[in-house]
């Protein structure tokens, strides 16, 4: 499906030129000649992306511009600025206002382009950003794992979480839980650095779960040094008395007492040493049963799978 582009411009000829040109460059285009116009067919179906030309009527384009920015349909879409304005503050007014580049009249098809292409390619990749933690979502994870594996190379994949995270943020709430979690991707970020792999991938799945690619050489080193890091972290986040017993307790609903351990990480690896895997699939279910195996024991561990079939 091509990216939809919305043009706020009332300039006859600039909107022939841009839709035209850009329609042949694989995009869906459409136009609004006035501000109204444009603020309304872009809360009803928002695009992929708003050019607005900053020189409309009376100061619309700044004033469209700030309400894109505070509708909750459109405040994430990439905006880019059309403006004949050359001075500098005009231009930086645009862009505090929250837009996410500009582009001067009269203007090059292949510099505009270029410029779309960028702010789509930048918008895109933070779509895919775990707000939490900054780390890689869903898509691109999966697009990862893909890529390893269709690559044919040597490849781990790990697949983590945390144990008994549910109790503490029942305990704690979940902004002290939020803080586990940014601990937890650090870690993983710092381990990953120290045992010099350039090409490591550090994904977050969502909640407490993690997904990490690895060369299987450094695998093993990398999942100690994380379960030790994380243990020796782990405790910085509970209160003194519950660091020092070493658990939380709840009540359920009938009113009846139960212990939690203190948080631990169990990690699951899934690596193509002994076996081949045929797609990115079938090396995330062995990680994810191979979790499932360090998850039985008492504290933080790791699993790694070393059957040939």
């Amino acid at each position: 499906m091509s990216e939809r582009i919305l043009l706020i411009d009332d300039d006859p000829d600039i909107v022939r030129f841009v839709t035209t040109n850009l329609e042949l460059e694989g995009y869906t285009t459409k136009s609004a000649s006035t501000a109204e116009e444009g603020f309304a067919m872009g809360v009803e179906h928002p695009p992929d992306l708003f050019l607005v030309d900053l020189s409309l009527d009376d100061g619309a384009g700044y004033e469209v511009l700030a309400r894109f920015r505070t509708n909750p349909s459109t405040t994430n879409v990439p905006l880019v600025l059309l403006t004949a304005e050359s001075k500098v503050s005009d231009i930086v007014r645009g862009l505090d206002a929250g837009a996410d580049d500009y582009i001067t009249k009269p203007f090059a098809l292949e510099e505009l382009v270029a410029r779309i292409r960028a702010v789509l390619r930048r918008s895109n990749a933070m779509r895919d950003l775990s707000p939490l933690t900054g780390l890689p979502g869903n898509f691109r994870i999966s697009e990862e794992l893909e890529r390893r594996i269709n690559a044919g190379g040597p490849v781990a994949v790990i697949h983590g979480d945390l144990d008994n995270f549910k109790a503490y943020n029942d305990h704690y709430g979940f902004m002290r839980g939020d803080n586990v979690i940014k601990f937890t991707a650090n870690t993983l970020l710092e381990v990953a650095t120290a045992v010099g792999d350039p090409d490591a991938f550090i994904g977050h799945v969502g909640g407490d779960d993690f997904i990490m690619v690895l060369d299987p050489e450094l695998v093993e080193k990398f999942c100690e040094d994380v379960v030790d890091r994380f243990d020796d972290g782990i405790l910085d986040f509970y209160d003194t008395h519950d660091a020092l017993r070493g658990h939380v307790e709840l009540l359920d609903r009938s009113g009846e007492r139960h212990i939690f351990p203190i948080v631990s990480f169990s990690l699951g690896v899934a690596t193509n040493d002994r076996r081949r895997f045929t797609t990115e699939w079938e090396a995330s279910a062995i990680a994810s049963e191979m979790k499932e195996h360090a998850k039985t024991e008492a504290g933080s561990s790791y699993k790694i799978d070393r059957r040939t079939a």
